[in-house]
């Protein structure tokens, strides 16, 4: 098999606080192979974007450590790369859309401007030459009237137009890896399914993997191929996206995909997952999703379970699940 293109190893993320180090992502491993895409699922607090920001070493320094764990793109180690070397890489060779385009644009920067950076950061564009790429970006992000829309500024535009606008400047270097970041949320349902077309449009005409990360199970099961699932700041299941939604093996995704609406719509009363996500220095002895978990047994509260393959390139992290798949 070749090397994965991206390829994050029992990662660990703390934070500063008033009370010491708290730890928001614990122990997280997963692949990204070239030209794959993958949905990162979970609730708020699960530790997604953590994990997605660390990839290109965006938390602040001064309060971050990663105590255990590797990143590695094409080889290269992220978390041990200086900040000169990382400029080099993010937006060039990784690039990130994030979930509000209207904080994200500079507000006082026209659109060309805003596009036009990365093009001549990475690509030593002439301003006349990046400005012309630009407007093609736009073309290709389905923005109508493109050459006028480029001297506008981002209050001028609608908020799927800014999204649209953020996914340009992301792919105006080609880059191999692409992380959007909840990337339709505050977007209507209309606006949410074409920026979910052009992003499946946009992956397959420039070859580039996909980390798409969400809390709704309906996007993630029409755009990624594969699905991991978080819950407080660890992996509990990842799969190929037809075999997790067809044989979900952890009871927190289960509890996910019966909270969601049925994607063929119906009048079926949707079911809550009961209590709360845990904070990171909570302590929970045993399975953290424990306290809320309707099949919770004896050797769920007595240690922490690992994260065991089961069925091939399917990985869960239930003890009684994985004990009975395994006899």
């Amino acid at each position: 098999m070749a090397d994965p293109l991206l390829s994050i190893d029992d990662l660990t993320v703390q934070f500063r606080t008033d009370r010491g180090w708290s730890t928001a992502v614990e122990k997280v491993s997963f692949d990204i192979a070239d030209g794959e895409s993958i949905g990162l699922v979970g609730e708020s607090g699960s530790g997604k974007s953590v994990t997605a920001l660390s990839i290109l070493r965006l938390h602040a320094r001064a309060v971050t450590r990663f105590p255990s764990g590797s990143i590695r793109y094409a080889g290269r180690d992220l978390l041990g790369a200086n900040e000169r070397d990382l400029r080099a890489i993010r937006g060039r060779d990784i690039a990130m859309v994030f979930q509000d385009p209207m904080s994200s644009l500079n507000p006082v920067l026209t659109i060309c401007d805003q596009i036009c950076e990365p093009l001549r950061l990475h690509q030593g564009l002439s301003s006349s030459d990046a400005r012309r790429r630009a407007i093609e970006l736009l073309d290709l992000v389905r923005i109508s009237d493109a050459a006028r829309r480029v001297d506008e500024y981002p209050h001028r535009l609608s908020g799927g137009m800014r999204q649209r606008v953020m996914i340009a400047m992301a792919i105006a270097c080609r880059p191999r890896l692409l992380i959007a970041d909840e990337p339709t949320t505050a977007l209507d349902v209309t606006i949410q399914a074409q920026i979910l077309e052009l992003l499946r449009d946009l992956r397959a005409e420039l070859g580039m993997a996909v980390l798409l990360i969400s809390h709704d199970l309906g996007v993630i099961a029409e755009f990624a191929e594969r699905v991991v699932v978080m819950y407080a700041g660890r992996i509990v299941e990842d799969a190929p996206v037809e075999v997790l939604f067809r044989t979900p093996r952890h009871p927190y995704t289960e509890g996910l995909m019966a909270s969601a609406p049925p994607l063929e719509g119906g009048g079926e009363r949707l079911y809550g997952i009961p209590g709360r996500i845990p904070d990171p220095d909570e302590v929970i002895a045993g399975c953290r999703f424990g306290p809320r978990c309707a099949y919770v047994e004896a050797i769920c509260r007595a240690a922490p379970p690992e994260l065991v393959s089961v069925d091939g390139a399917h990985r869960v992290r239930c003890a009684p699940r994985t004990r009975v798949s395994q006899n």
